[in-house]
């Protein structure tokens, strides 16, 4: 079980950052358990401001804010009078991308679906946008993996440079149940992307299922001996991070199946001790309870254990 008894090893570090706030991800309400009767948006968002988290993190995917249903300006003014009215901020937004796979189809297409999430972010001042490969992980001949993988590389490319100009990062959240699954995949397309509009979502429940056990990497399966190992790897292009904890299991067999912080393998404490070199650029946590059932309760719950990490962490009030 995850604890926070091995919290001497995180004690904080002689220098300060401001400590993160913490969102919720909003897919948590919409997805699973929630799928037959979502939460409408803004009930996600009175509960978050209720329950003392200090914004959210916006689930791109109908019920929730889709970039083709806030095209006018009323639609997009009243999201943000919502989020002002309730004194939260947005620490990403994550759309659905599903119909334009960024391996297969042409940068043009990629590009005009990038440039409507853009514009949201650029609107409601969101910093990150989440991206994924969307495609279930196979294996390929090689020639058309090499194809492949240009086309992602050149593609996530130009999407970067797009949301440079609103001074949006576009972050990639990797994941057992996407293609490009393997530890050496993800730091390979990173650093060969290196961009500094361009960094890796560090999910840990997904590095602590895809990593350490391995889930759906097909055969002899490339393991990583921690979640705190795989983040040192990946360190120089972690852009954002969304905590979860992990029993190594799999939610419907596809992807990571989310745990309440605490509750599972993932130890915490020497998570956050190896993310301190770049504490300073993480500005948000978000706890993430994607296919979480009573997740109003467990977020809750979640949020405390967030906050006793913090007190123990390298983020410490700056003066």
């Amino acid at each position: 079980m995850s604890t926070l008894g091995n919290a001497a090893s995180c004690q904080p570090a002689p220098w300060s950052v401001a400590p993160p706030r913490i969102s919720v991800g909003s897919w948590a309400f919409a997805f699973g358990p929630y799928q037959a009767h979502p939460w409408a948006f803004h009930r996600v968002c009175e509960y978050a401001a209720d329950a003392g988290f200090d914004g959210v993190e916006i689930n791109g995917f109908r019920p929730h804010p889709h970039p083709d249903d806030l095209v006018d300006g009323k639609a997009l003014y009243e999201l943000r009078s919502l989020l002002t009215g309730l004194g939260l901020g947005v620490s990403g937004y994550a759309p659905d991308f599903h119909h334009v796979p960024p391996a297969r189809v042409p940068t043009t297409a990629y590009l005009l679906e990038i440039d409507k999430a853009r514009a949201v972010c650029e609107a409601l001042e969101i910093p990150l946008l989440r991206v994924d490969t969307v495609t279930a992980p196979e294996e390929m001949p090689p020639e058309e993996y090499r194809h492949c993988m240009e086309h992602l590389v050149e593609n996530w490319k130009a999407a970067a440079k797009l949301c440079t100009r609103s001074g949006v990062t576009l972050v990639w959240e990797f994941e057992p149940g996407f293609w490009l699954n393997r530890p050496s995949e993800v730091a390979g397309v990173a650093s060969t992307i290196d961009d500094a509009g361009f960094g890796i979502l560090f999910d840990s429940s997904h590095a602590y299922t895809g990593g350490v056990a391995g889930a759906r990497q097909g055969r002899d399966p490339e393991l990583v001996e921690s979640v705190q190992s795989y983040a040192k790897r990946l360190l120089p292009y972690i852009r954002h991070l969304h905590l979860a904890d992990s029993d190594g299991t799999l939610h419907d067999e596809d992807t990571s199946a989310h745990t309440p912080l605490g509750q599972g393998l993932v130890d915490f404490p020497a998570l956050i001790a190896e993310l301190a070199p770049i504490a300073d650029r993480i500005h948000w946590w978000c706890i993430d309870l994607c296919f979480t059932d009573n997740a109003d309760v467990k977020a809750k719950a979640s949020l405390a254990y967030v906050r006793e990490l913090l007190a123990t962490s390298p983020y410490q009030e700056t003066a």
